[in-house]
């Protein structure tokens, strides 16, 4: 049973691996490299910490942790002001041309808020309910 249930599920990975591939991490478009070299260096001195036997040495690399983490989060507190500066004078730009949909569209992506439109209801016929109630009793 065991070995039956090994073959299919080496067949599933494989098949799936070969259509769809890893799944791959995006970062955030805002994110350099610098960053993210510092957060790995930042999570190598807390497995560090994690590694240490002794007191002392465990204080020590405690120690180095703090002023590493508040040394990545400030550099990604500048990183991330920067894009949003850049989108909000580009919004300013927009506005004052008379283009509304941009400003718009900037305000949406950076608070965010994506509402998908409601999708309709169709009744018997195919025609799609737009009163409330003719959606509900359906």
């Amino acid at each position: 049973m065991d070995d039956n249930w090994e073959g299919v599920k080496e067949s599933l990975t494989s098949t799936c691996q070969g259509l769809l591939g890893r799944n791959t991490h995006h970062h955030k478009e805002w994110i350099s490299t610098e960053i993210l070299e510092k957060n790995q260096e930042r999570e190598n001195k807390k497995t560090a910490i994690n590694d240490s036997r002794i007191r002392a040495e465990k204080v020590n690399t405690q120690a180095e942790n703090t002023g590493a983490n508040k040394q990545v989060k400030r550099s990604i507190r500048a990183e991330k002001q920067n894009p949003v500066e850049h989108q909000a004078t580009t919004s300013e730009n927009a506005s004052r041309e008379g283009n509304i949909k941009q400003p718009y569209d900037i305000t949406r992506k950076l608070t965010g808020k994506y509402s998908k439109a409601d999708r309709s209801l169709k009744d018997k016929e195919g025609k799609p309910n737009t009163e409330f109630q003719e959606q509900r009793n359906r």
